[in-house]
């Protein structure tokens, strides 16, 4: 029996009964399924990273450099990395091994004497040794090619420098006598070498290419010719009526007056 009782305590409803019911159940809920993993990204393929190329770097064959001296006594030899070497007779003045260089050396001359010689890197910047004297240098310049080689005058008084695209640059009493720059070369240039009188000079490219200023005389060239490997510098003659190139196999051209003795090609 269920009573109601209003707030004066007087009952204003009665009824008997017996009340049943159930407990209210929530409604059903749907299973949230688990959201599936997403799947890894396929990571996307790394390219192989190329080496940066130094500034104002071309591309030269694999060779050194060696400055010898009319005595036939010594000469120093120059790698590719740089490291200078003496033979013979020849006295190591120092060198720039192991110095702190913004560019690689690339190139040596002797003076007349024997008893020094120059380097030069490929920024333009000049190291002199021994007796060799200092006349200046492009290091710190702006350059559109680098420097590929240097020549002493006659009188050790002065030196030309060489670009790869055939400009040269003289300092102390080395004059102009012309150059390749600004002409549309096949390789570039690598080499330079002085006439006997330094009334002139001679340019070589990689390709064999000889190319003569001042008293300089052309004898010969292995331009547009096909050589097993590149030619990587040139040597006058001591008459200056020929010279000799080299590749970098080891094998020898000669032309004019200059006389073929062998070549380290093949060995």
């Amino acid at each position: 029996t269920v009573t109601a009782t209003n707030a004066s305590g007087s009952s204003t409803q009665a009824f008997s009964g017996t009340v049943t019911g159930t407990k209210a159940q929530p409604p059903d809920r749907m299973p949230v399924p688990n959201p599936a993993p997403a799947p890894n990204p396929a990571p996307a393929p790394t390219p192989s990273p190329k080496p940066a190329p130094a500034p104002n770097m071309v591309p030269t064959p694999t060779g050194g450099s060696v400055a010898a001296t009319s005595g036939d006594m010594r000469y120093w030899a120059l790698s590719v990395g740089g490291q200078l070497s003496n033979h013979g007779d020849a006295v190591n003045y120092g060198s720039e091994n192991t110095a702190r260089l913004n560019a690689a050396v690339v190139g040596i001359s002797s003076t007349a004497t024997g008893h020094g010689y120059w380097l030069v890197a490929s920024d333009g910047g000049v190291f002199n040794f021994g007796d060799a004297r200092f006349y200046g240098s492009l290091g710190g310049q702006h350059i559109s090619r680098p420097i590929v080689g240097i020549a002493g005058t006659p009188d050790s008084g002065g030196y030309w420098l060489v670009a790869s695209d055939g400009q040269v640059f003289a300092f102390g009493d080395a004059r102009l006598f012309g150059s390749e720059s600004g002409k549309r070369l096949n390789r570039p240039v690598v080499a330079i070498a002085p006439a006997p009188d330094g009334q002139g000079y001679f340019l070589a490219a990689s390709d064999g290419g000889v190319f003569a200023f001042g008293s300089a005389v052309f004898q010969g060239s292995l331009g547009a010719q096909d050589t097993n490997k590149h030619i990587i510098g040139i040597a006058v003659s001591p008459g200056g009526r020929g010279y000799w190139l080299v590749g970098s196999d080891g094998g020898v051209f000669a032309f004019g007056a200059a006389h073929f003795y062998g070549c380290a090609a093949g060995r």
